[in-house]
């Protein structure tokens, strides 16, 4: 059996972006924990996922000027995340009351009801829901 754990995330600061996750996503924090680096730097290791799922994301803090480029931009300006919701409106209406940034306005798509959104780092993200005609 084989499984995606995680998707590593480049941040600029862990706590601002464990608050997105958790109080405006609705993620849960899995895990806050000291680690080191390869050359024994300390950092943390965190993950944070949506409830009930088994995958999740490792939130990186950038480590050099290299990877702080990367931050909000870790797919060449297209979407690389994908949130899957039950209740489109409901989230879509919280992360509005959230200021959260979206690119464009709601629409139907035959796979279901989408709109583009930033994270807080820039990286933009699909916010998935079912199709009107199936909620």
């Amino acid at each position: 059996m084989s499984a995606l754990a995680l998707v590593a995330l480049i941040v600029d600061d862990y706590d601002t972006a464990i608050r997105f996750f958790v109080d405006v996503l609705g993620f849960e924090l899995r895990e806050d924990s000291p680690a080191t680096t390869n050359d024994g730097r300390p950092k943390r290791w965190v993950v944070v996922g949506p409830p009930h799922a088994e995958t999740g994301i490792l939130i990186a803090k950038a480590d050099g000027e290299a990877q702080r480029t990367m931050i909000g931009d870790q797919h060449g300006g297209r979407v690389g995340f994908f949130l899957r919701v039950d209740d489109f409106a409901a989230t879509h209406q919280r992360m509005v009351e959230a200021s959260v940034e979206f690119i464009g306005e709601p629409r139907d798509e035959p796979y279901g009801r989408v709109v583009v959104f930033r994270d807080v780092c820039g990286n933009l993200w699909d916010l998935l829901g079912p199709h009107p005609e199936n909620s």
